[in-house]
């Protein structure tokens, strides 16, 4: 069966201390480099993910509102 075009999977080993190597082809892939700061997301229904670099600001414009203020947080007038 040939896997969808833009679609991947790696197999990876947690070690004992909980740590997993990220396979080459995926940082090379993603350009994640040593020193590089990840996000991971985690839902108890659907699984773990580590979404690309280049989604963070959409990911926190979301969260925080696209000016960085809490959308929750009401404003003094």
């Amino acid at each position: 069966m040939a896997r969808p075009n833009g679609k991947y999977a790696w197999s990876v080993t947690v070690g004992a201390k909980g740590q997993i190597v990220i396979p080459k082809e995926a940082r090379e892939l993603f350009g994640i480099r040593p020193g590089d700061t990840l996000l991971l997301l985690g839902d108890e229904k659907r699984g773990i993910a580590i979404p690309p670099k280049s989604t963070f600001s959409t990911l926190f414009g979301g969260i925080f509102g696209a000016d960085g203020a809490d959308p929750e947080e009401e404003t003094e007038d």
